[in-house]
């Protein structure tokens, strides 16, 4: 005992003082290009497939966040929007893990049309709301920090809550939240940059279920994960959890394994988010979306989390990653450390990135995701066609996707969304990014509100 907890103070020791140097699936470089400001790159939507039943009237893009990637988005019941990116400022230093940079928060109280910034208290970096955000059916909004850390007691872990009662006018905590995870395993795995990483991640998305309960996702590890990423031996393949909370998210128990198995992806399974079909034939199903460094997977659950379909890969309008004559002529002569990647599987294939998955009140589901051709040379030359940001639209429960939507083509872009239904019925906001970390050409999370038509039967 007195070995293990000195093993916990000295890891807990170190990941402390790199502090926010952990984490980022796909952050590897030290520095960053100082913000300029930026000449807004221009998007025309394309469908890509398309039938009868729904047609789309693309509203204006409008700059949300500039300096701003991998932007987080609530809408709430008033038709707040609240959109969070990082910025290329250092977090203020703290004790806890903190992601490596530092948040802005922006808050638009008309539909997206202006924007102002939420401040939090002097030094405080506030909440990374990656962990996941939701309004309760009795108005309350809770925020997720996306980082749990070593509990105090074995197979425990701790997160924080902060909570809004006014619509985000203000916004109160931090309140620490506790997770039960069995055989849980803080300190085998370093981040994708070889940084120590005692952490695991709360991701996206937070459901109420109609009798007052909720369910997230966590991904991280279990003793017995010991598979490695091929581009980061250091770095372990992650599998995905599913928490459920019955006292309003102030403490978690463990439900089950949505995914695991080290033979998938680069990554493991992780990035994920779920919802919850309210209509149709699959009411009351779970489905989940994951990245695991390659292909995105699907599974779900008719039985509120207990037991989970096999993980399957799923390919949207045919932008298959493993498709590798599409790509590998244009980047025949391209390295990354000193290698040409065309001789790299794990280089020259690409990747599907950070899903986000909702229901609409009228039972669509929406689907946002990245595609990154290849998985990382895209930021040496992102002008490869299928590069970019996506949305896609089932009506029948996930089953099929009749429609699905080319946001962004051929630009830079981390690659990561976030997408919200309005106030009003079939309206989404989405959000997305122009550049990347160290990109020379300005940097910022912008989006659009986008109308859904349903045909009448």
């Amino acid at each position: 005992m007195k070995l293990q907890s000195c093993r916990t103070i000295y890891l807990l020791t170190v990941s402390l003082l790199i502090s926010a140097l952990a984490n980022a699936n796909d952050f590897n470089d030290t520095t960053q290009t100082p913000n300029k400001p930026a000449d807004v790159v221009h998007n025309t939507p394309v469908s890509l497939v398309k039938d009868n039943k729904l047609s789309f009237s693309f509203g204006e893009e409008r700059m949300v966040v500039n300096d701003g990637l991998q932007p987080s988005m609530l809408c709430t019941k008033a038709g707040t929007l609240i959109v969070q990116s990082q910025n290329s400022r250092k977090p203020f230093p703290q004790q806890r893990i903190f992601y490596p940079y530092a948040m802005t928060t922006m808050i638009s109280r008309d539909k997206g049309k202006t924007w102002n910034e939420f401040d939090f208290p002097p030094e405080d970096n506030g909440v990374d709301m990656e962990g996941g955000a939701t309004q309760l059916s009795d108005k309350t909004i809770l925020v997720f920090e996306t980082y749990v850390t070593p509990g105090k007691e074995p197979n425990t872990g701790t997160g924080l809550m902060y909570y809004s009662k006014d619509d985000w006018k203000t916004l109160q905590g931090p309140i620490e939240i506790h997770f039960n995870i069995p055989n849980a395993d803080f300190y085998s795995s370093t981040d994708d940059g070889g940084r120590p990483h005692a952490a695991m991640r709360l991701h996206r998305r937070v459901l109420e279920l109609p009798n007052g309960d909720l369910l997230t996702t966590i991904y991280g590890f279990q003793k017995g994960d010991t598979a490695s990423a091929p581009y980061m031996p250091t770095m372990k393949k992650t599998r995905v959890m599913l928490f459920r909370s019955k006292d309003k998210g102030r403490n978690w128990d463990y439900v089950s394994t949505v995914a695991v198995d080290p033979k998938v992806g680069t990554e493991g399974f992780g990035e994920p988010v779920i919802t919850r079909v309210s209509k149709g034939k699959h009411r009351g199903r779970l489905i989940a979306l994951m990245r695991t460094g390659q292909p995105l997977y699907k599974a779900f659950s008719d039985d509120e989390g207990k037991t989970w379909s096999k993980p399957e890969p799923i390919v949207f309008a045919g932008r298959n990653v493993y498709a590798v004559d599409q790509w590998k002529e244009m980047f025949k002569d391209t390295k990354r450390r000193g290698q040409l990647i065309i001789n790299n599987p794990t280089e020259i294939i690409g990747a599907v990135v950070d899903p986000d998955l909702i229901q609409l009140r009228s039972g669509i589901l929406v689907a946002a995701f990245g595609v990154r051709i290849p998985a990382r040379a895209c930021w040496q030359n992102p002008t490869h066609p299928w590069n970019g940001n996506y949305l896609a639209f089932s009506l029948d429960g996930g089953d099929t996707w009749s429609n699905i939507v080319q946001m962004t083509s051929g630009i830079y872009t981390t690659h990561y969304m976030a997408v919200e239904e309005m106030k009003e019925d079939n309206n989404i906001f989405v959000v997305y990014d122009f550049g990347h970390w160290t990109c020379k050409d300005g940097r910022y999370t912008y989006g659009r509100p986008i109308k859904i038509s349903l045909k009448k039967k």
